[in-house]
């Protein structure tokens, strides 16, 4: 059976040929199914994900170049466009409608061969801290059912901790991916103000607004914010320069440290 570690492992089995983009979008619906109770998703997209990783199959054997998102199954919460699906910020006032376009943080994970798999359920139009103002219903904890997982990012923090995703996609305003990833055990990181565009993200306030990752391991953290930072012609305020740097402390300290743009974090383990 397929254990996800980090998307570097990931890689490493693909090009082992331990397993495939087909075998493990399969997985990853299994366990959508076999959790739907926990209310995470609010849509699934089996089909268009498994021929997604069908594709991407064939292109790794035929030994063309691959992204650096090769085969990695993300969700996306309820928030962020998505060009053809549905995008409703979890409530009643937009049901049934489909956005247009993908949000810039979406299409560059597109272009690195990342798989969408669904959207998740938060709290409505992004306001909230428990997941329970929601028109699909309750977010449940998934280390304990009769506790809130957090939110207003609930449901993208839950697909991660519940194996339902590699990594998802949430928003954060003030704590609304920060404090989801504290409640649910795994790792949520807010990037500082205009590293990632927020062209096709809901606003809740948008000069406060971050699209923000969820993540089993800071390594994959930093590997999304690469992907998707950098300025963009849709929004005025997005950066223009910088990349991030991970490099491990030591055994000593047992600190990791974070270079951004010259400056250097220290997050205690």
């Amino acid at each position: 059976m397929f254990h996800f570690f980090s998307i570097q492992d990931y890689h490493q089995q693909l090009m082992q040929e331990k397993t495939s983009c087909q075998d493990v979008v399969q997985h990853y619906l299994t366990q959508i199914k076999e959790k739907k109770h926990l209310n995470a998703f609010v849509e699934v997209y089996p089909n268009e994900a498994l021929e997604k990783a069908k594709e991407l199959d064939k292109k790794r054997k035929n030994g063309s170049p691959i992204g650096k998102l090769h085969g990695v199954v993300i969700a996306l919460k309820d928030v962020i466009c998505y060009k053809n699906h549905k995008v409703t910020a979890a409530s009643k006032i937009l049901e049934g409608f489909t956005s247009l376009y993908s949000a810039t943080a979406v299409q560059r994970l597109l272009n690195e061969d990342a798989i969408i798999i669904g959207n998740c359920n938060c709290d409505e139009f992004a306001m909230g801290s428990s997941n329970e103002n929601s028109a699909y219903g309750n977010v449940l904890n998934a280390a304990n059912e009769t506790k809130v997982p957090g939110g207003s990012s609930g449901g993208s923090a839950v697909a991660v901790q519940a194996n339902l995703c590699m990594v998802s996609l949430g928003s954060d305003t003030g704590g609304s991916v920060r404090q989801p990833a504290d409640f649910c055990g795994i790792v949520g990181l807010k990037p500082s103000y205009g590293k990632i565009s927020r062209y096709g993200l809901i606003a809740y306030a948008s000069s406060f607004d971050q699209i923000g990752v969820f993540t089993n391991t800071v390594q994959d953290a930093a590997l999304l914010l690469n992907v998707m930072q950098g300025a963009d012609e849709y929004d005025s305020t997005a950066e223009t320069t910088g990349n991030v740097q991970l490099a491990i402390g030591n055994e000593e300290n047992k600190n990791i440290r974070l270079h951004i743009l010259k400056k250097r974090y220290i997050i205690p383990l």
